[in-house]
C-alpha cells in the first residue's frame, strides 16, 4: 500500500496546471533527498544538452521529468564548489581557496546542510568523494553525515604534501574505501561501488523517516579510466582521452538508471527529491563539445562554472525549465525549506544563498537578480594579495566582468543575453555596467579577507589516510613508501584537481 505521503502527491499532481505552477506548496514537506553531483563533467557533457557524440539516455529521462535550472553555477575546481554547497556561502569565506595544501579543508566552524537535516531527523550518508579535509576531525561524519563511505584527497589514489591524501596505491578498480572509520577493500569499479552502497544504504533506511544521500562520484576525473565496454562506446569517435573521459559518463548514466529503477521498485519515487548536478564546467569535454560556452574547469568564464542542475520529484514539482541565475550557493536554504528545519540565527546571518522554493513551485516566480562572484583561487602560499583580479569574475543576469590578469586589473565586460560565449568585450559601450560590477567585487574581496583561514597552515609529515590505512593493513607496507613534499609541488598547472 502506498504511504499517505505518496498518495498525497498522487493526487496533487492530478491538480498541476499548464502554468509550471506546483500543487501544494513545497515547505516543510520532508522528502527523502538525492543529491548526485559528479566530478568534472560539464554542461556539455550530456547528450541532453545537444552534445553530438556522447549518449546519456537515462540522464536525458530525469531532464525531461525535472524542474531545471539552466543558468544554475557552482565554483571552478571541486573542493570550493563542495564547500560552498554544503555551507551555502561562498567557499572562500569557508577557507577554501585551493584544492590541495590545507586549502581544501572546510574550516571546522562551519555548518554544513547534512547537520541542519540530521538535527531535523533525516538520515544522512554519503558515498565518494569528500575533498574537504582528510583528517579524522574534518570527515563528513563530523559534518553531519551518520554513514559515510569514501575515498580520501581530491581523486581515488592521489596524494599531495599534508594532509590530502587518499589510501596507499588505490586504483579505480577494486579500491579501499574508507567506511565509517575503517578502511574496506572492495571489488568492482569505483563508480559502480559507490552507486552500489548508497543502494543498499538507502534500502536499509526507506521507510524510517526521511533520509539525505550524497552520491558523489570520482568520475568522470582523471585519471580517466573505465570498464573498457564503456571505452569501446566512443573509440574512433573521439580522441582517446575523451573516449575514456565519455566511456566514464556512460557509466554514470547507468548508474543513474538502475538508481531510478530501485525508487520506482522500492515504491518511494513521489517521496524523493532527486538532483543531479556537477562540481565545475568539463575538465576533458570542451575540444567535443561545450554547449557554446568559453572555457572550462578552472578558468571564471561561463564554461568554468555553469553546470546541469535537474530537480525530480515526480508529483511535486512541475518538470521544465527555470531561467533566472541560482547557483550552489541556495541549496543549503532549499533543503532546510524542504525538511522543515530551524537554521540558527548565527548560521543564517552567513548564508549567502537563497531558496529555489519558489522557482521549484512556479517557474514564472519573482526572482531578483544578482551578483555572482567566481575566484579560481589557487595562488601560490603567500600570494593571496596579489591575486585579487587573477582568474575572476563578477556577473548578473545581463552582464559578466571577468579579469584573467596575473595581478593587475584586467577586465572584461561581456553582453550574456546577446553574446553567452562571451567573445566581444563591450566595457567602453556600458561603462556603467563595469563600474557597478567592479565596485561591488572590490567590495567582496575586501569582506572576504578575514576569512582566509587555511592560507598558512602546515600539514602532517603523512597523510591522515595513508597512516591509518598502514596501521589497518601493516602486512601490505613497502619497505620504501613516500609521498609528495611541498617542494616537489612546483605549479598549480599541474595538479589534476
Amino acid at each position: 500500500m502506498k504511504s499517505l505521503r505518496a498518495v498525497a502527491f498522487l493526487l496533487a499532481v492530478l491538480c498541476v496546471g499548464m502554468s509550471g505552477t506546483a500543487a501544494v506548496p513545497l515547505a516543510g514537506k520532508r522528502p527523502n533527498i538525492i543529491l548526485i553531483i559528479t566530478d568534472d563533467q560539464g554542461y556539455g557533457d550530456l547528450s541532453c544538452h545537444g552534445n553530438p557524440i556522447l549518449k546519456t539516455p537515462h540522464l536525458d529521462r530525469v531532464h525531461a521529468e525535472s524542474a531545471r535550472f539552466t543558468d544554475f553555477h557552482v565554483s571552478p575546481t571541486c573542493a570550493p564548489t563542495r564547500s560552498a554547497l554544503l555551507t551555502g556561502r561562498h567557499e572562500f569565506r569557508n577557507g577554501v581557496t585551493h584544492t590541495i595544501l590545507e586549502r581544501e579543508r572546510l574550516r571546522p566552524d562551519a555548518t554544513t546542510y547534512a547537520q541542519v537535516l540530521k538535527g531535523a531527523g533525516y538520515a544522512t550518508g554519503i558515498f565518494g568523494k569528500w575533498h574537504l579535509g582528510d583528517e579524522p576531525d574534518r570527515w563528513p561524519d563530523k559534518r553531519g553525515f551518520g554513514e559515510m563511505f569514501i575515498h580520501g584527497a581530491g581523486g581515488i589514489g592521489q596524494t599531495y604534501p599534508g594532509s590530502c591524501g587518499d589510501a596507499p596505491r588505490n586504483k579505480y578498480f577494486n579500491p579501499a574505501i574508507l567506511h565509517n572509520g575503517k578502511f574496506v577493500k572492495t571489488g568492482g569499479y569505483c563508480t559502480d561501488v559507490f552507486f552500489a552502497q548508497a543502494l543498499k544504504w538507502i534500502e536499509s533506511s526507506r521507510g524510517k523517516g526521511p533520509f539525505y544521500c550524497h552520491i558523489s562520484p570520482n568520475a568522470p576525473h582523471a585519471p580517466l579510466d573505465c570498464p573498457p565496454e564503456y571505452e569501446k562506446l566512443y573509440a574512433g569517435k573521439v580522441p582517446e582521452n575523451v573516449a575514456k573521459f565519455y566511456g566514464m559518463i556512460a557509466n554514470i548514466d547507468d548508474n543513474v538508471g538502475r538508481l531510478v529503477a530501485k525508487l520506482k521498485e522500492w515504491d518511494i519515487e513521489r517521496e524523493t527529491l532527486l538532483i543531479f548536478m556537477t562540481d565545475n564546467g568539463t575538465a576533458t569535454g570542451a575540444s567535443v563539445f561545450n554547449a557554446g560556452m568559453r572555457g572550462a574547469k578552472g578558468t571564471p568564464f561561463q564554461g568554468g562554472t555553469r553546470v546541469p542542475a535537474f530537480w525530480r520529484w515526480p508529483g511535486a514539482i512541475t518538470a521544465g525549465d527555470r531561467a533566472p541565475l541560482t547557483a550552489h550557493l541556495d541549496v543549503f536554504q532549499t533543503f532546510a525549506a524542504l525538511a522543515g528545519a530551524k537554521v540558527p540565527d548565527t548560521v543564517a546571518a552567513k548564508i549567502e544563498g537563497r531558496s529555489l522554493l519558489p522557482l521549484l513551485e512556479n517557474a514564472a516566480a519573482s526572482w531578483s537578480d544578482r551578483a555572482f562572484v567566481t575566484h579560481v583561487g589557487r595562488w601560490e602560499r603567500g600570494k593571496a594579495a596579489e591575486a585579487k583580479y587573477r582568474s575572476a569574475s563578477i556577473r548578473n543576469t545581463r552582464f559578466s566582468l571577468v579579469s584573467t590578469g596575473k595581478s593587475d586589473r584586467s577586465w572584461h565586460l561581456f553582453d550574456l543575453q546577446n553574446d553567452y560565449a562571451e567573445k566581444t568585450d563591450v566595457r567602453e559601450k556600458f561603462p556603467e555596467a563595469a563600474r557597478s560590477l567592479e565596485a561591488e567585487y572590490d567590495k567582496w574581496w575586501a569582506s572576504v579577507q578575514p576569512d582566509f583561514v587555511n592560507e598558512d597552515q602546515d600539514g602532517p609529515a603523512v597523510n591522515p589516510f595513508r597512516e591509518l590505512y598502514w596501521k589497518q593493513f601493516p602486512a601490505e607496507r613497502p619497505k620504501s613508501d613516500s609521498q609528495p613534499t611541498p617542494a616537489k609541488v612546483k605549479s598549480n598547472k599541474k595538479v589534476g584537481l
